[in-house]
């Protein structure tokens, strides 16, 4: 039992870098919400693929987080806790909240209020824990590469969580879509939300099936991909155009030659570029809270797993056997009935 008088509760935890077998399932003490904070009870946990970057050890160039540490940077769920500061009205409200990266992948989790985001009315708690990260950094990706209406955007990636949102943003917008996955059942997936062309990147002649689709060359390219993929994306890309490198399933970020993209005048969007300033978190959540409500947005969730099959959650991510979103399910908790605990 924690000091509170709730029982411990589950949370998964990395004590080394390794395969998806690293991730271990311990009970620990309840957290508290400090000042300024508010507990959420979640019922589902954000899952990326940079999660398993990081757990990896494939990420300490980019990331300082190290072992032991919960994994995991959002949950969606319902404040059952407030911190001194946080008004009464917050309690019981379901919500999805940014963890600060780390600390998602548990039953409990203390977040910051100015980290939270209010679930619309009639949007489904599914949906809303979808578009959490991937949504914010999809409309922080537009953002830096300003899409304009008819021009032709290439997304890789496409199939994934975040790339299903850029295409359907990027759709909505006006803007042709050339949507780039691997394999049949992924271009399906892309075809069925917008893109105006599905290719598969999977096949030696990808490169001309997006010049053929586009009818010429994109003016922008969002990479979710990176490695040699990446490096063949912005091959496609016309002169002056604009190129997002974020993605890195492929183990690393797309090499892009500086030189060659001043040359061509092509503006290059890099992971650091990407990095949230101040107040960028919240207003992007608010953001994309508001698409979802306003049913601009069709969140695919392809598969989840329970908290306990963490490791399986990333076994198949790096397998590349997943489509779409993915999310944990924590089982429900009779935390979820209980009023705040003591404050602070």
């Amino acid at each position: 039992m924690s000091g509170r008088g709730w029982p411990d509760v589950r949370a998964i935890e990395v004590t080394h870098f390794g395969g998806p077998d690293a991730l271990e399932l311990h009970e620990s003490p309840d957290p508290a919400p400090g000042p300024g904070q508010v507990l959420v009870a979640a019922s589902f946990c954000d899952v990326l693929f940079v999660d398993t970057m990081i757990r990896s050890g494939r990420g300490t160039d980019y990331f300082g987080i190290r072992p032991p540490y919960v994994p995991g940077n959002g949950v969606g769920g319902t404040v059952v806790g407030l911190g001194d500061g946080v008004g009464l009205a917050w309690l019981g409200r379901t919500v999805v909240a940014h963890t600060a990266g780390t600390g998602g992948y548990a039953e409990l989790a203390a977040v910051d209020l100015d980290a939270c985001g209010a679930v619309p009315a009639g949007v489904d708690l599914l949906d809303a824990a979808a578009v959490l990260h991937d949504g914010t950094t999809a409309l922080h990706v537009l953002e830096k590469t300003a899409p304009q209406e008819g021009e032709w955007v290439l997304v890789l990636g496409a199939a994934g969580g975040m790339g299903i949102l850029l295409v359907q943003l990027l759709a909505f917008r006006g803007a042709n879509v050339v949507g780039a996955a691997r394999g049949a059942t992924k271009r399906e997936v892309v075809s069925g939300v917008g893109a105006a062309a599905a290719i598969d990147y999977g096949e030696a002649s990808w490169a001309q099936a997006v010049l053929d689709a586009a009818g010429g060359r994109p003016t922008v390219v969002l990479d979710g991909v990176g490695g040699a993929i990446g490096a063949e994306a912005f091959t496609l890309i016309a002169d002056g155009g604009r190129f997002s490198a974020h993605g890195t399933p492929s183990g690393s970020f797309a090499p892009i030659d500086r030189g060659e993209s001043e040359r061509r005048g092509v503006t290059v969007t890099t992971i650091a570029d990407l990095q949230f300033g101040d107040g960028d978190r919240s207003r992007l959540l608010t953001a994309i809270l508001a698409e979802l409500g306003a049913g601009r947005l069709n969140p695919l969730v392809g598969q989840t797993f329970s908290l306990a099959e963490a490791s399986k959650a990333h076994l198949a991510i790096e397998s590349r056997e997943t489509v779409a979103k993915t999310l944990l399910l924590s089982e429900p908790s009779p935390l979820s009935t209980l009023g705040p605990g003591p404050k602070g």
